[in-house]
């Protein structure tokens, strides 16, 4: 889920007490214990993963140039919009001319994310849960 502009503390707490009194078990509540549900909020939006694991981009689109200014900062903390900041990014990269086609973006660097790579701590939090929930 996006957090767009609400407080992500009280969003996780509504979406835990949710599912606490339709009976699943959450991972808050849980534990070490088995759980049935984890809920994560992006706190951006979730092109801050692509700028959090830049080579994926880059295997996606070869050209893509990441600046200096956003290199060394936390891709969870990127002000004015993170995918209006994608974009741009792309677009002077020379892709995504009319506009960031975010589905076809998100599929071509999917294939190269490396959760392992990843400098985003929303995203290494998503992974961790993904990670326990199947391992």
């Amino acid at each position: 889920m996006d957090l767009d502009q609400d407080n992500c503390h009280a969003l996780k707490e509504k979406l835990e007490k949710i599912a606490h009194r339709t009976g699943l078990r959450t991972r808050t509540q849980a534990g070490s214990a088995q759980w049935q549900l984890v809920n994560r909020i992006a706190i951006e939006e979730l092109e801050a993963w692509y700028f959090g694991d830049w080579q994926a981009v880059r295997g996606a689109y070869p050209n893509a140039h990441l600046p200096p200014k956003l290199k060394a900062c936390n891709p969870d903390a990127i002000q004015g919009g993170t995918w209006e900041t994608f974009e741009r990014v792309m677009k002077k990269s020379g892709y995504f001319k009319n506009g960031l086609r975010k589905i076809e973006a998100a599929a071509a660097i999917g294939r190269h994310l490396d959760p392992n790579r990843s400098s985003s701590p929303s995203f290494r939090c998503f992974i961790r849960a993904v990670q326990e929930a199947i391992g």
